[in-house]
């Protein structure tokens, strides 16, 4: 099984941006704990500040990797781009947020990829990308009852 996570922009400074939001360990830290929690997947990381290149990445494994955990950060409120990305590709795609973004500000309240994707995690700090690893397991043990 392969999964490629996705990270959008600020997602490079988790640890030392906004602590108190974000918690204190970075990304790579984490996943370095997921990969050893999971050592049954194959995962493969990748974070961008620039919309073309998450887009591009979206496109690249979106048909191969058995789904997708994207957290597109700000863009999730306004790159309808992104959203079409993730509409255009076969693999399950699961929104994930480190914060509850409905307990933020109002503008964060909208998701522009949200519609496309397969399911949407919030709230959970870094958990989140766990709870967004059990859902693709529990959507591929489904797929394979339903053949």
């Amino acid at each position: 099984m392969n999964i490629e996570i996705i990270n959008g922009p600020n997602l490079n400074l988790l640890g030392r941006r906004e602590p108190e939001k974000y918690g204190h360990s970075s990304f790579e830290d984490y996943f370095i704990e997921l990969k050893s929690r999971y050592t049954n997947i194959d995962f493969n990381y990748f974070q961008s500040n620039i919309e073309g290149e998450i887009i591009n990445e979206i496109q690249k494994s979106g048909f191969s990797a058995d789904g997708i955990i994207i957290n597109a950060g700000g863009y999730t409120h306004t790159s309808v781009s992104i959203g079409d990305a993730i509409a255009s590709v076969s693999s399950p795609v699961i929104e994930v947020h480190i914060t509850n973004i409905y307990a933020r500000e109002e503008f964060r309240h909208t998701s522009l990829i949200r519609k496309n994707c397969t399911g949407s995690i919030a709230g959970f700090g870094l958990d989140s990308y766990r709870l967004a690893v059990e859902a693709i397991i529990e959507i591929l043990i489904s797929k394979k009852k339903n053949l």
